[in-house]
């Protein structure tokens, strides 16, 4: 089946990006004056002068990787952390005891913060907890002991990065749900127009072709009779939906991306299957299908096994009742069990008789039907009365499923 891929693109992050972008650069500016205008009180100004050029270039250089998610690797990360910790621990090298005694700046001063908050937009609270707490070690080192200045500052920015960090998160969130509600929106509504288009033109010159060929007679009712059966199971196909796509969520450069990608057809052996969407082409003119309103999720190895075994007693309805014959197909979910039951109207099977088909090798009902249940972990019963037709009773076991 060729995949099908939409693409949803939101912006409730973006802004954060942006926000970011801005105040690394008003906080470099900030580190930058805040020197120049105290730089006579620095024993060795030397080195904050070059640590300052190191920032500002830094920061100027970095600003395509702060933009968005996708170009904020955990490289840079790690990286602009290492930048805003050894500014913080150079500050001693550079300022004079006095001033760091009295609760002076560090060289990047608050551009520190942006580190921080870049890791806590880029991967929530959990991130800045990691950033929040080398920096919080860079302070206490670089003050040397834990005044109650050094103590507020760390606080403050490790709660303010976890607070921003959840933010992003509850956001994400909600642009997965948005994105998920437009997407079935969008199903809906093709659903919606399919199915008009196709009552109005495929389901009405099918009905005219049944009616037509029942009036005509001959090989022209055959042809009828076929047509009524596209008709039934077209109608099924159409009432009960499209299958739902399974969708994927990541960050890209223009916020959250949401791809929604049509399931695979029933080939892989991993996950749950839906029976029901197994059984329902087998409905017809002849055949009524009855199912439960909610799923009746199986194993797929189980589920493809099981509607197998279905289409075995259909087929033997088919050959042994008589071309005349209904069938009626009905799905029961009991939790721990799944029961399928198929009974037909046809003539019956006379006692004895499935004993001695086995015996003259012909091993459809002990293969195909009893042999796959067999296998599962479950048990076919089969109950047919000469004269009242046959009923096949096939239970399958959850636990034994798996």
């Amino acid at each position: 089946m060729a995949k099908r891929e939409r693409v949803v693109r939101m912006s409730v992050e973006q802004p954060l990006w942006r926000a970011l972008t801005a105040y690394r650069l008003l906080t470099m500016v900030y580190a930058v004056l805040l020197f120049a205008f105290a730089h006579n009180e620095f024993d060795r100004p030397w080195i904050a002068v070059c640590y300052l050029a190191v920032l500002a270039g830094w920061t100027l250089l970095t600003f395509p990787k702060v933009a968005n998610a996708a170009s904020c690797t955990k490289r840079f990360l790690c990286a602009d952390l290492t930048v805003a910790c050894v500014g913080i621990l150079l500050t001693p090298l550079a300022d004079t005891h006095e001033r760091i005694a009295a609760g002076g700046p560090t060289l990047p001063s608050i551009w520190t913060a942006g580190a921080v908050l870049a890791f806590a937009i880029k991967g929530g609270w959990r991130w800045a907890c990691f950033a929040s707490t080398f920096v919080a070690a860079a302070n206490l080192v670089q003050r040397g002991e834990p005044t109650r200045d050094t103590l507020h500052n760390v606080l403050l920015v490790w709660v303010a990065s976890v607070a921003i960090g959840y933010v992003v998160e509850v956001a994400r969130a909600s642009e997965a749900t948005l994105a998920r509600a437009l997407e079935i929106e969008a199903a809906t509504r093709e659903r919606e127009r399919l199915a008009r288009d196709i009552h109005d033109g495929v389901l009405q010159v099918l009905a005219m072709v049944q009616r037509r060929g029942t009036e005509l007679g001959g090989e022209a009712a055959e042809l009828g009779r076929m047509a009524g059966d596209q008709e039934v199971a077209l109608r099924t196909l159409v009432s009960s939906g499209l299958a739902r796509p399974s969708r994927i969520s990541g960050d890209e450069s223009l916020g959250a991306l949401v791809a929604a990608y049509e399931v695979e057809e029933p080939g892989a052996d991993e996950g749950e299957l839906d029976l029901r969407t197994l059984l329902a082409p087998h409905a017809g003119s002849r055949v009524s299908f009855a199912e439960p309103g909610t799923p009746v999720p199986l194993p797929v190895p189980a589920a493809k096994e099981l509607a197998a075994a279905v289409g075995a007693a259909l087929d033997n309805v088919r050959k042994h009742a008589g071309e005349g014959a209904s069938a009626w197909i009905l799905v029961e979910d009991w939790g721990d069990e799944v029961i399928v039951t198929v009974r037909d109207d046809g003539p019956g099977i006379p006692a004895g008789r499935l004993d001695q088909a086995e015996g003259e090798g012909r091993m459809g009902v002990a293969l195909s039907i009893r042999g796959r249940l067999r296998d599962l972990g479950g048990s076919a019963e089969l109950v047919s009365v000469p004269g009242q037709g046959t009923e096949v009773e096939l239970k399958v076991p959850r636990g034994s499923t798996q």
